[in-house]
């Protein structure tokens, strides 16, 4: 979810992905800028689009359902905590 834009930097925003804060680039989004409180879709630190949030859940249910695998990518998350 995104949490609020970077100041001075148009094309970053702070989200949470799963209780971990990160800085990612929303600059592929400049024709629908998602805003605070919005879900995104992300990859490799870029909002590839926006998503609602029933989509949000249905795919954070899905990575959860894999089990260890989700968890050990979340462990490697926290623990390279960027801000």
């Amino acid at each position: 979810m995104v949490l609020e834009f970077v100041p001075g930097q148009p094309d970053l925003a702070k989200v949470d992905v799963s209780g971990v804060r990160r800085v990612i680039n929303i600059g592929l989004l400049a024709d629908d800028m998602p805003e605070p409180g919005e879900w995104v879709l992300i990859h490799v630190g870029f909002a590839l689009s926006k998503i609602d949030e029933a989509e949000a859940a249905a795919s954070l249910a899905f990575l959860q359902g894999i089990g260890q695998s989700y968890e050990d990518e979340l462990k490697a998350l926290q623990e390279s905590r960027i801000e």
